[in-house]
C-alpha cells in the first residue's frame, strides 16, 4: 500500500546552496515591472522562485501526457465553484511559480487583474521527471512557506504520486509535516478544504 512519512525534511537531500555574492534578488513587483517594460516577454522560459529567475525545463512527451491526464481527472471531479489551471502563474510573497496544474477557487474572470494567490488555491501539482530534485526542494519549500494546503508531485521517475499536506508556513525551514506516497495500484484522494471530492487511480495519471 502507501508509504507514509510523518516528518518530511529528513527525506530530502538539499542541493548545494546557490552562491550569494553578486546575486540580486527580485521582488514580485520587480518581476512584474520587468514584464510591463518588455524586459521579460510572455512565454519566456523562466519563473520567479524565491526571488530568483529560474529557467523552466523543456517538457518531454511523457510529461505532456501525464499533465494532460492529470488535468482531465481533476476537472472531472472539481466542484462548480473551482477550476483547474495548467502551467499558469500563481503569486506568493516572494515567488511567481507556474505549476503544471493548480486547483483554483471561483470563476476565472475574478483573476483578470491578478494571478491566484495561496488563499485561492486548494492544490498545486508538479509533474516531475528532470525537475524532481527542484520540485522536492525549492518548489516544496516555497509552496509550504505560502501555506498552500496540498502539494502533489506526479513522480514519473519512480512511478508514484507524492502528496504533501500540513504546511509549516513561513518559518526558518518551510516544509510540509506530512507526506504520503501512492503507487500505481492505489487511488489518491482529491481533497478541497478538508473534504474528499473523489479518488483518482494513480495509474490513470501516469504515462
Amino acid at each position: 500500500m502507501s508509504v507514509i512519512t510523518a516528518a518530511v525534511p529528513p527525506v530530502f537531500v538539499s542541493p548545494p546552496a546557490a552562491p550569494t555574492d553578486g546575486l540580486w534578488r527580485l521582488s514580485v513587483d520587480n518581476y512584474h515591472a520587468m514584464m510591463e517594460a518588455g524586459i521579460l516577454l510572455d512565454g519566456d522560459p523562466v519563473e520567479l522562485l524565491e526571488g530568483l529567475l529560474v529557467e523552466k525545463m523543456s517538457k518531454n512527451p511523457a510529461h505532456v501526457l501525464s499533465s494532460g491526464l492529470t488535468r482531465k481527472s481533476l476537472e472531472r471531479l472539481a466542484p462548480a465553484d473551482w477550476f483547474v489551471n495548467a502551467q499558469d502563474p500563481i503569486t506568493t510573497m516572494d515567488s511567481e511559480p507556474e505549476p503544471d496544474l493548480s486547483v483554483v477557487r471561483g470563476d476565472p474572470r475574478r483573476y483578470k487583474t491578478r494571478h491566484p494567490g495561496p488563499q485561492d488555491l486548494a492544490l498545486v501539482v508538479e509533474v516531475s521527471d528532470s525537475t524532481l530534485q527542484r520540485d522536492r526542494t525549492m518548489k516544496l519549500r516555497l509552496y509550504a512557506r505560502a501555506m498552500i494546503p496540498i502539494y502533489w508531485i506526479v513522480n514519473l521517475v519512480e512511478g508514484r504520486i507524492e502528496v504533501y499536506t500540513d504546511p509549516t508556513g513561513p518559518d526558518e525551514k518551510p516544509s510540509y509535516r506530512q507526506r504520503r506516497d501512492y503507487g500505481p495500484a492505489d487511488e489518491v484522494p482529491f481533497i478541497i478544504e478538508g473534504r474528499v471530492i473523489g479518488r483518482i487511480a494513480v495509474r490513470d495519471l501516469l504515462p
